[in-house]
């Protein structure tokens, strides 16, 4: 029997800037939504930012802009990108955004895939974006710098000789005046495409409608509304935003949840551990929303120590799964167990966020809660496609009100994830886990990431986890190699501080805590750093792409 959600709640059937903002013209706050972490005197106020959009929706209207037109934002953190964001979707187009960090062949192909009429760039990336705009066909006039000059700098022709984004905006008049078209269905229409990692393929483009959006920001918001001081906290509130605004997470939390809450948002450019602590301190941040390299970091920066981080009252943590050690070791941090370390689980094709813990419960630390409200699961056996019994593993599907319309264009890909039965519209998730009595799921590992040793599933988080409660290594990821007839573990490894740890005692610490067959029989290697997406994801592709370069050559060697 699939488990049903604890809690049932009303989800408005309206827009996305109707939920935000109730209407074109109702009085907003005067405080401040979003502020520069870097210079806090400069910021944005709830009502600036409703005005903002209505500029810039006015604008891409005027210059040509149709319903259902992507505009592409490539860009790293800004105090505007939520004015992209939200005015893009006011205009009744679609917005995508593009990891700041893309080469030209990237963005030619989100370029191309989302088929979008309108580039934005930020200043690091425009020469990309000219070149990448010119090899997908978008004409020059329809890229714009993107910047956040409105502060004390200039308004000029950005370089290359394209507009600055500036040029778009419709005077303060204009935007007053501005009316989004509320006539539309929320439950179809699209108002975002977020590209899915790519981490197993190409890229895909998320289908995330009007509907799934409020859907899940009312979800998230309920789960924390739990709380008996939750208006108390609000009051106190203070947020950082680190973690990259053209994700579904970012996007979600910070452009949405935040704003709707009356709460501020302080902006990082990019991702800075000393920053952030610094930050922290600065501006007695209260929540933490991380991804869990950052908490590793945490947990073993000897800089962590060094900053006063007691305004923190909430952490929470997603995109990948966290060891019970280390979600200890960070709530040890604080005293007497004032701060919990809340796992969330979702995936971009869910807008952001299905699972989460009950705040007000005890829980083991390595559970990622329950269903959010409105929502069903089922743990699957992926080859038979049967229910399984409570506590065994399977695959996670989700049913939900927050789940994809589809993928953009691929209609293929997306019957292979989406299942419609008799009971339901399915979300494959393509997650391994298992669900204990109090319906509280588990993480175990993606199903394309388990490592098959001689029939045996291992999955690699598990060997992470273990790894890095080692103190002599600071970050680590397990892939399968092939060698011989058969796959068999293999450790990538980040030594901490003091850099001394062998592969010797790496490969006697996991013997000494695990069976036989998880063992590291591929070998232990030493990196710099692993890699990992900006949402905290390891590139195991890059990895196994490493391995094979590494085995064939060590072949190649051996038969010389």
């Amino acid at each position: 029997m699939p488990i049903s959600s604890r809690w049932q709640i009303t989800i408005p059937p309206v827009t996305l800037p109707t939920y935000l903002f109730t209407s074109a013209t109702d009085p907003l706050p005067e405080k401040s939504a979003f502020i520069n972490a870097a210079d806090p005197s400069h910021f944005l106020t709830f009502s600036q930012f409703r005005l903002y959009s209505q500029r810039l929706a006015a604008g891409l209207i005027k210059n040509g802009l149709k319903p259902g037109d992507r505009v592409l934002l490539f860009s790293g953190n800004n105090l505007f990108f939520p004015v992209v964001l939200v005015g893009v979707i006011m205009a009744g187009g679609i917005f995508t955004g593009a990891n700041p960090g893309f080469v030209e062949r990237e963005l030619v192909y989100q370029l191309r895939d989302c088929g979008a009429k309108f580039l934005m760039c930020g200043k690091d990336g425009l020469g990309i974006g000219l070149k990448a705009a010119e090899e997908a066909g978008l004409g020059r006039e329809r890229v714009f710098g993107f910047d956040d000059e409105e502060f004390g700098g200039s308004r000029e022709v950005a370089q290359g000789g394209v507009r600055s984004w500036w040029e778009l905006l419709e005077s303060e008049e204009v935007g007053k005046r501005f009316q989004w078209n509320e006539g539309v269905d929320p439950k179809e229409t699209v108002c975002c495409l977020n590209y899915s990692s790519g981490t197993t393929g190409q890229p895909k483009g998320v289908m995330i409608t009007h509907y799934n959006y409020v859907a899940n920001a009312v979800q998230y918001t309920h789960s924390r509304e739990l709380l008996a001081d939750i208006e108390e906290r609000n009051k106190k509130a203070k947020w950082l935003c680190f973690v990259p605004l053209y994700h579904a997470m970012g996007q979600t939390i910070f452009c949405t949840i935040a704003p709707k809450r009356g709460i501020p948002v302080y902006i990082m450019k990019k991702f800075d551990f000393k920053g952030m602590l610094e930050a922290v301190q600065k501006y007695k941040i209260t929540v933490l929303s991380m991804v869990p390299p950052v908490v590793v970091m945490l947990v073993k920066s000897p800089l962590t120590k060094q900053y006063d981080l007691s305004s923190v009252t909430d952490m929470g943590s997603g995109a990948a799964p966290l060891s019970g050690e280390v979600i200890e070791a960070a709530e040890k941090l604080w005293p007497n167990g004032r701060v919990k370390l809340l796992q969330g689980w979702g995936m971009t094709e869910a807008t952001c966020s299905v699972l989460s813990p009950d705040p007000r419960l005890d829980l083991l630390p390595n559970t990622v809660g329950e269903l959010n409200a409105n929502c069903r699961g089922k743990i699957v056996n992926p080859e038979t496609l049967e229910e399984v019994k409570q506590g065994e593993r399977g695959e996670i599907w989700v049913q939900a009100p927050n789940i994809m319309k589809g993928y953009w264009n691929k209609p293929e890909a997306t019957k292979e994830t989406i299942v419609n039965s008799p009971d339901g519209r399915w979300l494959r998730t393509g997650d391994i886990a298992y669900v204990d009595s109090q319906n509280n799921f588990y993480i175990v590992d993606r199903m394309k990431e388990l490592i098959k040793v001689k029939g045996n599933q291992v999955a690699p988080a598990e060997l992470e986890a273990l790894l890095l409660e080692h103190p002599g290594i600071a970050d680590a990821a397990v892939i399968g190699v092939t060698i011989g007839d058969g796959e068999v573990p293999r450790a990538y490894v980040v030594r901490s501080g003091d850099g001394n740890v062998t592969a010797e005692e790496v490969t006697k610490w996991v013997e000494e805590r695990t069976t036989r067959f998880k063992w590291l029989k591929g070998g232990v290697i030493f990196l710099e750093a692993i890699p990992k997406n900006p949402s905290g994801k390891i590139l195991r592709k890059v990895l196994r792409d490493r391995a094979k370069e590494d085995i064939s050559r060590n072949v190649i060697k051996a038969r010389l």
